[in-house]
């Protein structure tokens, strides 16, 4: 026993747990949001369950499709707002934000803790030094009947990140080069740790980008060490007393990855996969119809910051449209007082609601046929953003911003530098 998965892990079960093992244990926090909901619903029915056993633990959300676009979702949401009150769970009603920025803001999640959530990227908050996952809806339902999840112990792959990056790379672009090199399913099942002298000059939105990806790689989780960037965060959020979990040093990993991230360029991953990444320069003048800026991925105040900072007194390239989306009202008003928004929309974007935007395809921005998305998301795959003939490319926010400006993908190192 030894890697930060296995001392959180063996601290829930109140046995020693290693890689391979399985176990059964406490969930200190749950998540889902109006995909997946209305499924943990009706499994929880199914099991005839009359309560849920932590109603303080979990926290139901409307994002991905918010406000409502149709009848249908439309009966989804109320069936959420319902459930939420009948079993006094938290409700984040339409505008409040995405799942994934709202959890880490709301102070019930520190680290050590165990987190669950219906959303493949729960792995988030694993930037937060916490054991964070995404389960099905069945398995969701379950862990709110009995307040405990079922897991095999991954075993841990570690990445080093050393360097510092040069003016205009970003944590999305170190993300995009790791999915490049592991490829998509290079990490499969394996928890991440992930560390080195990147990462502790991150601050903790962009290491919560770098963790929000690494399901991409097929990894379990994608934890990185409490340091007092993190403990800073959650002590304006939360007056709950935590610690920290480190890996020993005899921790044994399946391989060591290390390497110097001085000299990487912007990254892109290309249509239809996110692995599928190249440097800038192999894809630059490719004309882009639409941008977006958002998401649980790069949606955050930091974001709006960097993009709001190329486009103050620029304008948006005439045949393009820019859409922003804060990842939460809180990050909509930080953004606000900054004056981040006015630049943003005096550039010529378009403003919507704190929510997951036209990410997954389902209402606000749906592209037409045979369009170019330059996007700030975590997925590119074909038909993600709801037309399968439409191609889409995963950037940094400053790419996006700024090939937002030229009316083709640039390098934003061009202004930065």
């Amino acid at each position: 026993m030894g890697t930060i998965s296995e001392k959180i892990l063996s601290a829930h079960a109140g046995t020693e747990v290693k890689a391979g093992d399985i176990c059964v244990v406490p969930v200190d926090y749950m998540m889902s949001q109006d995909g997946t909901t209305g499924l943990t619903i009706q499994a929880f029915r199914q099991m005839e369950a009359k309560s849920v056993a932590h109603p303080d633990k979990y926290a139901v959300v409307i994002d991905h499709n918010s406000p409502s676009p149709m009848e249908s979702v439309s009966n989804i949401h109320k069936e959420m707002r319902t459930f939420a009150s009948d079993h006094g769970a938290k409700l984040y009603d339409m505008g409040e934000g995405v799942c994934h920025q709202l959890v880490p803001e709301s102070g019930n999640i520190v680290p050590g803790n165990i987190v669950i959530g219906g959303d493949s990227h729960t792995c988030t908050y694993g930037a937060l030094n916490v054991f964070s996952t995404g389960v099905g809806s069945t398995d969701l339902a379950a862990a709110l009947v009995t307040g405990k999840m079922w897991f095999r112990c991954p075993s841990t792959i570690k990445i080093v990140y050393d360097g510092a990056l040069q003016p205009g790379v970003y944590s999305k672009d170190v993300v995009l080069s790791m999915a490049k090199t592991l490829t998509s399913n290079g990490a499969t099942y394996k928890a991440l740790e992930i560390y080195g002298t990147v990462i502790d000059d991150m601050s903790v939105d962009a290491r919560m980008t770098i963790s929000n990806m690494v399901v991409e790689v097929g990894a379990k989780v994608g934890i990185m060490a409490c340091d007092r960037k993190v403990s800073d965060f959650l002590k304006a959020r939360t007056n709950r007393s935590f610690k920290g979990v480190e890996a020993s040093l005899s921790a044994v990993y399946d391989k060591v990855i290390r390497r110097d991230l001085s000299d990487l360029p912007p990254q892109i991953a290309k249509p239809h996969t996110v692995d599928n990444v190249v440097d800038v320069d192999k894809v630059v003048g490719t004309e882009v119809d639409q941008v977006y800026i958002g998401t649980c991925t790069n949606g955050r105040l930091e974001d709006l910051r960097e993009a709001a900072r190329i486009l103050k007194g620029n304008n948006v390239a005439p045949d393009v449209r820019l859409i922003v989306a804060p990842a939460s009202k809180e990050v909509l008003l930080d953004a606000m007082r900054e004056g981040y928004i006015d630049a943003l929309v005096r550039a010529g974007a378009t403003l919507i609601a704190p929510s997951c935007g036209p990410c997954v395809g389902t209402c606000n921005g749906i592209p037409s046929d045979g369009e170019v998305v330059l996007s700030t998301a975590n997925r590119n795959f074909k038909g993600r953003m709801g037309n399968t003939k439409a191609d889409i490319y995963l950037s940094s926010p400053a790419t996006a911003a700024y090939s937002a400006m030229k009316g083709h993908i640039a390098d934003v190192r061009e202004v930065l530098q």
